[in-house]
């Protein structure tokens, strides 16, 4: 697949990275060249000098033979007047990033499909729809929803008093039912289990599950659910203003922000949110403000290493809950091994939006699991496929992967080597990097 990206900014060259891994034929357009030799020099890709508003420039992508477009520059305008101009040049498929939620509406995405811009990624919206699930269920490091909840993935630290520790799942298989594990992250590395395979003290373990099993997967763990009521954000960022606009009236929230015009701005847009202009980092203002009555604490400041040390400090405060945005992916794994509850990137979210438009097969959903290089993939099976054709132990699925549950209409149903899957079923799959191409065949 040839994908233009327009912009090196963080977005623009993480995409570029994942996609090049993918041999997929990538063009990167940025009106800087010296930020395209820095990292030609790292990713097999071309580049080209030039704006994404020129209709040269575009043309000299090769656009007339492109399969994507994606605009990721830090202007959300000039995104999408680049998506028009792309898509009018030949692209077959545009993807813009925007930070202004009224073009999420249905009616003005229609309007601006008509003017040749396919798709929306709102990055912080995405992260704050993450912040919001990790509040409501707070016995995970990660929650993932197909299809309105009727299958739901749970990534759960597992501690010494848990019931399935050191048994292995041929065993926990005679014992529970509606409940599949798909992965295991255990000391920075995911493993795809086997039956022989069992779960550790400190694991990280991906179960899928129905919404009737999730409290079962909470008993078999030995996590105590509990309400959050009280929450306390450091850093009044897009990515906070959002997650208060979904989580509405029912918490008491309070925001530490060290820049007074952004607490006057915010002051302006919540009535029930008590803003205090102060730095965060300072222990005495967060024990002042009363951080050991807070049931969760979500550091989204701009700098990784503030939000990962100040949920560590939440933590020893006593806050239950901790969420730190960490855009830094050297440090996700340092803020995992800290024990911080749920970690947030924005990158990584928008990746996995925009990665599905690249595969053959079909894909309602893509999600890369946290702490973690698995994925996870809702396929939609297609007539004729090879997916179908086969009860699940017949078809020679590739080991680097594992399917956890389909979804058929209404109902959600936890697979075994006897299931078999039907046209228009959605598929949840989970698979590290090396399986993906090959699962491709098996939905197309």
């Amino acid at each position: 697949m040839k994908v233009v990206i327009a912009g090196t900014g963080e977005m623009g060259i993480h995409l570029a990275k994942m996609l090049s891994k993918e041999n997929h034929d990538i063009v990167l357009l940025d009106d800087s060249s010296e930020k395209l030799a820095g990292i030609s020099n790292d990713v097999d890709l071309m580049t080209v000098t030039g704006s994404a508003h020129s209709f040269n420039d575009l043309k000299e992508t090769g656009l007339s033979k492109a399969d994507l477009f994606i605009a990721v520059t830090p202007f959300e305008e000039r995104n999408l007047l680049a998506c028009s101009m792309a898509s009018y040049l030949g692209a077959k498929k545009t993807i813009a990033r925007i930070n202004n939620s009224e073009y999420m509406q249905e009616n003005y995405k229609t309007e601006l499909r008509n003017l040749g811009i396919h798709e929306l990624i709102y990055p912080e919206s995405l992260a704050a729809k993450e912040i919001v699930t990790s509040l409501k269920q707070p016995g995970t490091r990660q929650i993932i929803e197909f299809s309105n909840g009727k299958l739901i993935l749970l990534g759960i630290k597992v501690r010494e008093n848990a019931q399935i520790l050191n048994k292995t799942f041929e065993e926990l298989s005679k014992e529970i039912n509606n409940i599949f594990v798909v992965a295991i992250n255990r000391n920075n590395e995911t493993i795809i289990p086997n039956g022989h395979d069992f779960i550790k003290n400190g694991d990280i373990v991906f179960f899928v599950t129905t919404r009737a099993g999730q409290q079962n997967v909470f008993d078999l763990t030995g996590k105590t659910i509990f309400d959050i009521k009280n929450v306390m954000f450091l850093g009044g960022s897009r990515i906070a203003q959002k997650t208060i606009d979904k989580l509405g009236d029912q918490y008491r929230i309070k925001i530490i922000e060290i820049d007074r015009n952004k607490c006057e701005k915010i002051v302006g847009k919540y009535e029930n949110v008590l803003v205090i202009n102060g730095d965060g980092r300072d222990l005495s203002l967060l024990k002042e403000e009363g951080i050991e009555k807070m049931d969760a604490f979500i550091a989204t400041t701009g700098n990784s290493e503030t939000n990962i040390l100040s949920c560590h400090l939440a933590k020893y405060f006593g806050v239950r809950r901790t969420i730190a945005e960490v855009e830094n992916l050297a440090f996700m794994s340092l803020a995992d091994n800290m024990d911080i509850g749920t970690i947030v990137n924005k990158k990584l979210n928008a990746a996995s939006y925009i990665y599905r438009f690249t595969l053959n097969a079909e894909v309602s959903k893509v999600k890369r699991l946290a702490a973690s290089d698995a994925e996870v993939f809702e396929f939609i099976a297609k007539p004729g496929a090879k997916i179908t054709q086969h009860p699940i132990k017949s078809l020679g699925f590739p080991e680097e992967a594992k399917i956890g549950g389909i979804i058929r209409g209404n109902n959600a149903f936890i697979v075994n080597g006897d299931t078999e899957i039907a046209e228009g079923d959605k598929v949840v799959v989970f698979t590290l990097p090396s399986g993906i191409k090959k699962l491709e065949k098996f939905f197309k």
